[in-house]
């Protein structure tokens, strides 16, 4: 499904020189020393296109640290007008919109927590009619594409045409390495949905740490990402908020010089023939997947009706747990990741349960 927003492009509401759009701060404005000096930073580096900060932080439990609020405004105009560069914040209410927009604020992103909730956002909305301003949306908390679809429409149905989504990652619960799962894939479906949407990755609320960075980022760029927003603070070991995933502005610049920025197609004639080739195979490989997958369900099918002739129960863990078992280990040996293996072969069995279900409760003949 594709939709229309009316988006309008990215370089049409800020000149990147044609690279990709970087934004870059800290996670908080803290003082006015630290907000100003961290911009004076990232600006002598050249490459970043806007500054970011922290006015107003929705935090997870109360006691941390929220926010300078209305008085971090002003040293926002003043690093604005030190560095030249434009500024953006999240905004989470009304208010903070209209403060927002009376100290000259260029940008305005709409943060996870907030995007959760539809009765916030259109507050949002509400408050954004008749107003030309730029609008990021990150994705909210929880893996719902739905619900990040929703902020956009919503937005959008304020007549805000410069928008863009921030891909933050999610929070799913698991034990992974990242403070929030990337979950790739639901960035590539809001885009397939809104395909002039540009997405900004933000590989610091993905991270958690700076050790990984660099590769969430260049993970970004691989996947034709517009742009990254990272945090860069001039003494992150002593943050406020956030101090684990912070950059210094000298390590954010040794960062970009290592990104590789690649292009979307190539120009060789032996490349796209290449491509084409192999895409025909990996084509007719799907063919056979597919056909095998219908092949696996009739014999799903003839299992159900044994047990229901023979009164026997639909489930039976022990047979479930020695497939996912089986088919990770064999997966592996073929050079598969065992997680890729296991995720599908889920999918397949609740595809497999519902077959067995409908063969159970239909009567024999």
């Amino acid at each position: 499904m594709k939709v229309d927003l009316a988006v309008e492009p990215l370089d049409s509401w800020i000149d990147t020189n044609g690279k990709p759009l970087i934004i870059a701060g800290p996670c908080s404005a803290e003082t006015e020393d630290q907000l100003v000096e961290t911009a004076r930073q990232l600006a002598a580096l050249g490459e970043v296109h806007v500054i970011r900060a922290g006015v107003w932080k929705p935090r997870t439990r109360p006691g941390s640290f929220e926010g300078m609020g209305e008085a971090a405004l002003p040293w926002i105009q003043r690093a604005k007008a030190e560095t030249g560069l434009p500024f953006a914040v999240e905004v989470a209410t009304p208010e903070h919109i209209e403060l927002a927009l009376k100290y000259g604020v260029d940008i305005l992103w709409i943060g996870a927590r907030t995007t959760v909730n539809p009765f916030n956002v259109q507050e949002i909305a509400d408050a954004l009619r008749g107003v030309d301003v730029p609008v990021l949306i990150k994705n909210p908390v929880n893996p719902d594409l739905a619900l990040w679809v929703g902020a956009f429409e919503r937005i959008a149905g304020a007549g805000i045409k410069k928008l863009g989504a921030i891909h933050r990652g999610f929070a799913t619960g698991e034990d992974t390495k990242y403070r929030n799962v990337p979950m790739w894939q639901l960035a590539i479906e809001l885009k397939s949905i809104f395909p002039h949407l540009p997405i900004i990755g933000d590989p610091s609320h993905m991270a958690g740490k700076r050790a990984y960075l660099n590769e969430l980022a260049q993970m970004a760029m691989d996947l034709n990402y517009d742009g990254l927003i990272v945090e860069s603070h001039i003494d992150p070991d002593n943050a406020w908020s956030d101090a684990a995933q912070q950059l210094t502005p000298k390590a954010f610049g040794e960062m970009l010089d290592h990104l590789q920025i690649r292009q979307v197609e190539s120009p060789s004639l032996e490349f796209q023939n290449a491509m084409d080739k192999t895409r025909r195979n990996i084509d007719n490989v799907d063919r056979q997947i597919v056909e095998m997958l219908a092949a696996r369900m009739g014999l799903v099918e003839r299992l159900a009706e044994y047990k229901r002739d023979n009164n026997v129960t639909l489930f039976q863990p022990d047979r479930w747990t020695e497939i996912l078992k089986t088919r990770a280990d064999l997966g592996k040996k073929l050079g598969l990741y065992p997680e890729l293996v296991e995720e599908i072969y889920k999918i397949v069995h609740m595809e497999s349960i519902r077959k067995q279900t409908e063969v159970m409760n239909s009567t024999t003949v």
